[in-house]
């Protein structure tokens, strides 16, 4: 189904097959996550991102995005916040494009015997300095972006994820533009990764596998195919006073 939406997507955002082009490149992402439930309904968001392009040669995008979450119960809870994001340009340019970025999040999780899942749907309001001639203008250029995330881990050595759990982890989200300024790219990305991930204790796993980044590019026919190392830590806290 999700493949189904995704080709109707590209049907929709692709002038011409005929004038198609796809770049290849790859890349190397470092991502850290951090949940902390403080209270029953309240908690903290925190995720950081170091992205390398044509694998570890230069940097791509450098991302912080705190939040305040709060949740409904342990398996539903809300999220809004902002994000700062550093976008590097293509060899050859310098200038460093700057994103502020607000977004808002509902994610729901669910455990059952041989699996866990969790999906997210998250709405960005995104503002990006516009650039001319390789230097920073005055003004953004403006859009939405909505993201949905379906992600499933399933325990190989357990029957539910727990410390010292090896599992499997696969995640799909796609990224769809909104806007005014938005023409030819509609459909923004997919991101696919499939992988390994080891639960250390409670609230602590890595995940290291290999993700592919298919891209539009804003004129419509130009895509870039990213082939990924992807190394991610998740980190939940929970400092809850005991009763």
């Amino acid at each position: 189904m999700k493949s189904r939406l995704l080709l109707l997507f590209l049907l929709f955002t692709i002038p011409s097959f005929g004038q198609k082009q796809v770049n290849n490149v790859s890349g190397v992402w470092l991502g850290y996550f951090n949940q902390t439930r403080i209270s029953d309904r309240w908690g903290l968001w925190l995720d950081l991102h170091a992205r390398r392009t044509d694998f570890l040669d230069r940097w791509a995008t450098q991302i912080i995005r705190p939040g305040i979450t709060y949740y409904f119960n342990d398996h539903l809870r809300f999220t809004a916040g902002y994000a700062y994001a550093r976008s590097y340009p293509a060899a050859g340019l310098h200038t460093v494009r700057p994103e502020n970025r607000l977004w808002q999040q509902i994610l729901w999780t669910s455990r059952q015997k041989r699996l866990q899942t969790q999906q997210w749907v998250r709405l960005e309001e995104r503002f990006n300095r516009k650039i001319a001639n390789d230097e920073l203008q005055d003004g953004h250029n403006f859009n939405f972006r909505f993201r949905y995330l379906l992600n499933l881990m399933v325990p190989l050595n357990r029957d539910f994820i727990e410390p010292n759990t090896l599992f499997f982890a696969f995640n799909d989200e796609i990224h769809i533009n909104a806007g005014k300024q938005i023409t030819y790219n509609l459909f923004d990305q997919n991101r696919f990764f499939v992988g390994l991930g080891y639960q250390f204790t409670k609230g602590l796993n890595a995940q290291v596998g290999y993700m592919n980044q298919f891209q539009q590019l804003p004129s419509g026919n130009h895509f870039i195919s990213n082939n990924v190392l992807r190394v991610f830590i998740f980190h939940n806290l929970d400092i809850r006073p005991k009763k």
